[in-house]
């Protein structure tokens, strides 16, 4: 029988690179403008709620993750927790909406980089050299997950020192802009959870870990704290600079700060270009982890179910996303891909929240309560999104369903 086992050779300061790596590319450079069009000057207020979902969702992740540490996050979890469906759907879920967020993040990259003509062809190379990368072994993730995000940060902190120092753009002001109101707000919260997930890929690699019990709880809490302190940071900045309505009228708000100042955009390129590689780079590997995880339960086609005898890596995986991907990436759209990611990973993390209640005292770190609000508030948030994005992930699930009861008996 072929192997799929892993290396557990990733450290604290790795996963947490990792994590931070993943989550920074998408909020900071990606989802400002949508989020603003939809809350107005409500946008810190829809942060605040994404922050509390993802911190909810987190703290039960790192409870399950210490007690279940193998590859494949919430879809283990499930299966362990609550059954093989419950399961199945949270790793289907996972798996194609982390799809759709991948093609998200390599249009946003090429977006910084390259003039539109150029985009989607670059999009797809950036595709296929991260894909690389993972192939290589999780060791040179974790390192290019290193220097991808000590580069965006580098970049963000330029743009906001530059922004700050020329100063207001535009009127602060608080009153909700055309969509803002609860719903609008909570709109903008399921498009800013978006930007939190990438915590997730730590748990999905919860056997490349070292100390798995002691090291991915830290890990994930850690980046998290990390991702929601600079997020803060930028909204403030954004809306106080730039003001809601401007703000929402922005693709890549950050370079708006930067205008006028050469240099400065030149070091705000090379770090969103890093931050979002970055982000691509953790999604692809959780992505793969994942779907090892099913291949080895026969959810799906169990020839994925394989690891590189040198690298340790999914590296089958690994290919095949990067052909769908550079299929997805010819004809997607970037809003819509956001919106439908928050909806399949909200139903990801709404299974992670209930299979969290289940576990007993003796593994239990959290109280219930966080939860019950994390999974109240993740069907909240999955409702309020875009009515096309609601119903390309009820879609999906129908999807995930029919494969698995029809699947041919010899994948099961």
């Amino acid at each position: 029988m072929a192997d799929s086992s892993l290396n557990r050779s990733l450290g604290l300061g790795d996963a947490i690179a990792i994590g931070v790596a993943s989550m920074v590319g998408a909020g900071v450079f990606v989802v400002w403008g949508p989020a603003a069009s939809s809350a107005g000057g409500l946008l810190l207020v829809a942060l605040v709620i994404a922050g509390v979902v993802a911190w909810c969702n987190a703290s039960s992740s790192a409870q399950l993750a210490a007690q279940y540490p193998s590859a494949g996050g919430t879809y283990v979890f499930g299966r362990e927790r609550l059954g093989p469906w419950p399961g199945y759907l949270a790793g289907w879920s996972f798996v194609v909406g982390k799809t759709a967020s991948c093609a998200a993040m390599a249009m946003a990259f090429s977006a910084y980089v390259v003039p539109e003509a150029w985009q989607r062809p670059v999009a797809i190379g950036i595709v296929w050299v991260l894909v690389g990368i993972n192939c290589l072994g999780v060791t040179r993730t974790a390192l290019a997950a290193r220097i991808l995000a000590f580069a965006a940060l580098v970049g963000l902190a330029t743009a906001l020192a530059v922004g700050w120092s020329d100063g207001p753009t535009a009127s602060f002001g608080w009153a909700p802009g055309e969509m803002g109101g609860a719903y609008g707000t909570l709109q903008a919260a399921g498009l800013l959870f978006f930007a939190f997930a990438g915590y997730a890929r730590i748990a999905t690699m919860g056997e490349e870990v070292r100390d798995p019990a002691r090291t991915i709880p830290r890990a994930i809490l850690g980046a998290l704290v990390l991702v929601l302190a600079i997020y803060a940071v930028v909204a403030v900045s954004l809306l106080y600079l730039l003001g809601p309505d401007l703000l929402a009228q922005q693709a890549a708000p950050l370079t708006a700060l930067v205008a006028g100042h050469p240099v400065a955009r030149i070091v705000l390129t090379v770090g969103a270009a890093a931050a979002i590689a970055g982000a691509l780079l953790g999604l692809t590997t959780g992505i793969g982890r994942t779907w090892l995880a099913m291949s080895r339960e026969g959810d799906l086609p169990r020839w994925f179910a394989v690891t590189h005898p040198r690298t340790k890596v999914p590296h089958r995986i690994e290919i095949v996303l990067a052909v769908v991907l550079t299929a997805v990436l010819l004809v997607a759209d970037l809003r819509g891909a956001i919106g439908f990611s928050s909806f399949a990973v909200l139903l990801y993390y709404l299974v992670a929240n209930v299979a969290a209640y289940t576990q007993d005292a003796e593994h239990r770190r959290y109280p219930r309560a966080l939860q019950v609000v994390g999974a109240v508030l993740c069907v909240v948030l999955a409702a309020t999104l875009p009515w096309t994005s609601v119903l390309g992930g009820v879609l999906l699930l129908a999807v995930g369903a029919l494969w698995r009861l029809l699947r041919p008996r010899a994948l099961r």
